[in-house]
Parts: structure tokens; sequence; C-alpha cells
């Protein structure tokens, strides 16, 4: 009797493990994205009090002539002793100068500092303006959404700023 060999079935099991791995590759792809994202996010919150210190303080000294931890207990709406622990973090990592019962001056650090998040916070609010978001709605949404954009959305808010 004659015997004919028949081919093999393609393999189904090595397809289903290639589809597995390439699910898996995508699902570790997307969480790698996801914690960058977050890690963003993170270190812009990190970095929202410094900037909004380091601008209020620059807002007094334009305004008043002297930054003082009364002064920013009030504009910023919280108490003078967590200005007095802020200061001090603030002054560490070298944005600030000051002494006891004296003025706060910023370094050429948080003088930098304070021009590019007064900046960037103008660029946000002229864009929220420019879609028609009501002035007062626009500046304080504005204090939010500038310690979290992009340089690239940033860019494009100008962009379209300058257009109208």
């Amino acid at each position: 009797m004659l015997t004919t060999k028949r081919a093999a079935p393609a393999p189904q099991a090595s397809s289903k493990a290639a589809t597995v791995r390439a699910a898996k590759a995508t699902r570790e792809a997307m969480e790698t994205a996801r914690a960058a994202a977050l890690r963003s996010t993170r270190e812009a919150h990190s970095r929202e009090t410094v900037e909004d210190y380091v601008e209020a303080i620059a807002d007094l000294v334009e305004t008043t002539g002297e930054a003082r931890v009364t002064d920013l207990a009030r504009l910023l709406g919280v108490s003078h002793v967590t200005v007095n622990r802020t200061i001090a973090r603030l002054q560490r990592d070298g944005f600030v100068s000051s002494q006891p019962y004296r003025a706060i001056f910023l370094t050429d650090t948080g003088k930098k500092i304070a021009v590019e998040s007064k900046a960037r916070h103008q660029t946000v609010e002229n864009f929220l303006r420019a879609i028609g978001v009501p002035a007062a709605v626009a500046q304080k949404d504005a204090e939010g959404i500038e310690h979290h954009v992009s340089r690239e959305t940033l860019a494009a808010f100008q962009r379209l700023t300058q257009q109208t």
C-alpha cells in the first residue's frame, strides 16, 4: 500500500504566540508612555510651587518695591508658616535670598524662572481669550494650565494668537 505524507498544518501555536507577544509589547509600550506622562505631570507639580512663588515675589517687588512674608501669604492665600517653609526651600534651592524679618529677593535663577513663568502664563491667557473665554475665567484657568503645557503646545498657542 502506498502511503502519502500529508503536509503538516500551519503551526497555529507559533502564530498565537506571536500575537500574544505583539499584544504584550503594545501593552508595555502604552504603559511606558503613560508612566512617562505621569512622571512629567509630577515634575510639573513640583515646579508649580516654585513658579507661583517666584512669580508672586517678582510681582510684589515690581509693584511695592519688596516682597514680604505677609504679602506673599495674602497674595497666595496661604499661611505665613507655609510661606516661611517654602521660602526656606526656595532659598536652599537657590531661587531666593532672604534674611529673617527682611524682604525676600529673587536670585538671578529665580528672576529667570519668574520671567519664563509670567510669559507662559500670558501666552496661555491670550490663547484662552482668543478662543472666546471671558477674561476673568481665562486668567484663572491660565494659572493652572501654564504649569502643565508642553513647549510644543505653548508654541502652537503663540502661533495662533499672533495670527488673530
